[in-house]
């Protein structure tokens, strides 16, 4: 497993430092360097910058605008699909590819973004399967708009956010700025692999992205 990239620390100058990891992420789609998601050592799916941006990328009309204090995601909650697990965090691999979750029944979130509930777009990866089967997002394809999604955050503040929509495109039509670029509201994105699986080379031709928008948020209780 290749080290971790040093992730982006947080200070005043919160935005400039945004923009460099967009313009790494531009970098890293335009190279097309990042690939299947079938199995526990594999490159993550995506992105590849071409296609239309879909209609999601917009803020919807339920988005709240103002985000939570960053915070370190340590759960992902999907009640519609029955899936409560702990988080990883995942960077990018010194070839500049983004890092996959070691554990295929554990999705990781990718910290060079924003915690969920900042104003940006979060993004959380995880494995559909696995040559020992069904993986921790294997359901996320029969997700539906108005679907909810929790995120319980290190200072016990929980995130929910709402499906907006969900989409699958061809790894040569990821859309890197739909998924990772920052729209003026507190987004949250869910990837994994799906579509037709090539034998062949072991990996997945397509990408499942859920599209989710910031609803509420507040701290547990206890």
């Amino acid at each position: 497993m290749d080290e971790l990239s040093p992730p982006v620390a947080v200070s005043k100058r919160g935005s400039r430092r945004w923009w460099w990891v967009a313009a790494v992420l531009a970098l890293i789609a335009a190279g097309g360097l990042l690939v299947g998601l079938r199995g526990q050592r594999q490159s993550l799916p995506g992105p590849v910058l071409t296609g239309a941006v879909p209609s999601a990328a917009g803020p919807p009309t339920t988005a709240v605008p103002v985000g939570v204090a960053r915070s370190t995601p340590v759960t992902l909650s999907i009640p519609a699909i029955g899936l409560t697990v702990p988080l990883s965090l995942l960077g990018l691999n010194l070839d500049g590819t983004v890092q996959v979750p070691t554990d295929v029944q554990e999705p990781g979130w990718f910290d060079l973004g924003p915690t969920p509930g900042q104003v940006g777009s979060s993004v959380i990866l995880g494995h559909v399967d696995s040559y020992r089967g069904p993986a921790v997002f294997y359901k996320l394809s029969t997700l539906s708009p108005g679907d909810m999604v929790d995120v319980t955050l290190t200072d016990g503040v929980v995130t929910q956010f709402v499906v907006t929509s969900v989409s699958m495109y061809s790894k040569t039509q990821f859309p890197a700025q739909a998924v990772y670029g920052a729209h003026g509201y507190s987004a949250l994105q869910l990837v994994t692999c799906g579509g037709t699986f090539d034998s062949q080379t072991g990996h997945y031709l397509s990408n499942v992205v859920v599209f989710t928008s910031l609803v509420s948020s507040a701290p547990t209780t206890q």
